[in-house]
């Protein structure tokens, strides 16, 4: 063999081995970035949903369209299943009193839409009233319950009989296995600050120890303890979160199905990962109107 032929060998195999670390620590990378990422996503869900539902007030909380020019959903931005089971409506062990005193105070955010606050005083804890919202992908019914949280139900029809929520938009889909929620309730059009806006006033949570969220709640998104304003949350199939979400009702069958169809159109990825962002179907509340 020659001297020649030698050298391009042994700079053949030199130039084979670097490519192979080269590769291997590619790898290394790759795999080092999976799993911080799974486990971002596991403290999110575990930590209470709060940087998942943090919503309402302040600008804190990343908005679910941090992210305009993201790539169209793929598979992976869609559910792998949705329960079809709906769950029971929560109830409270014990009742509250027949009348609960309610409090709304001015929050340090300005109001992202004009919005007079309901006023403070007594309410009676029980009754249902039916809320029914018009959008553009269908009617959404929901059953808004007294006896679960009268102070949020007050604030929700003061809120619809405002038109607080007429053409809005319902700026926020999780589908991953653990949380699959709508979320809507911000007037803000800006879609980088979406997620962020409030009615200007807050109001404390309703919640008990054995409050649970299953397909079909209807519960208050908020950035922390008693801090609820306008934003709310469906649940349309599992959502392994704590009691610290304020359930005020249900959406019926139907409702379900129209966002079963959403949710398997996948998100559009916003700050929250591949399975949360702005839903890759629009959903625009044209309308919210409360039966008389």
């Amino acid at each position: 063999m020659s001297r020649k032929t030698h050298e391009q060998q042994l700079a053949q195999r030199k130039a084979q081995r670097q490519a192979e670390r080269q590769a291997e620590r590619a790898k290394q990378r790759r795999m080092v970035a999976a799993t911080i990422a799974a486990i971002v996503a596991v403290v999110a869900v575990i930590g209470g949903g709060v940087v998942l539902l943090a919503k309402n007030t302040g600008n804190d909380t990343p908005a679910a369209a941090d992210s305009p020019s993201a790539p169209a959903a793929g598979a992976e931005n869609k559910p792998v299943s949705i329960p079809t089971a709906i769950a029971p409506a929560p109830k409270r062990a014990k009742p509250l009193a027949a009348e609960v005193d309610c409090a709304y105070t001015k929050s340090a955010e300005p109001a992202s839409k004009k919005v007079n606050p309901p006023a403070d005083g007594k309410v009676k804890a029980s009754g249902t009233s039916k809320v029914s919202l018009s959008t553009s992908v269908g009617d959404l019914q929901f059953t808004l319950d007294s006896a679960l949280a009268p102070c949020t139900v007050k604030s929700f029809l003061n809120l619809v009989g405002q038109k607080y929520y007429d053409n809005t938009t319902c700026h926020r889909l999780t589908v991953g296995e653990g949380l699959q929620v709508l979320q809507c309730g911000d007037p803000t059009t800006d879609e980088a600050r979406q997620g962020s806006g409030g009615p200007g006033y807050s109001f404390k949570d309703e919640v008990f120890p054995e409050l649970k969220y299953g397909r079909g709640v209807l519960a208050m998104a908020n950035s922390g303890p008693n801090t609820n304003g306008s934003q709310f949350f469906v649940v349309y199939g599992s959502a392994g979160l704590p009691p610290s979400y304020s359930a005020f009702g249900t959406i019926d069958k139907a409702s379900l199905d129209i966002i079963d169809k959403v949710a398997n159109a996948g998100v559009v990825p916003g700050g929250g990962g591949p399975t949360d962002g702005r839903p890759a179907t629009p959903v625009e509340i044209k309308t919210a109107t409360a039966a008389s």
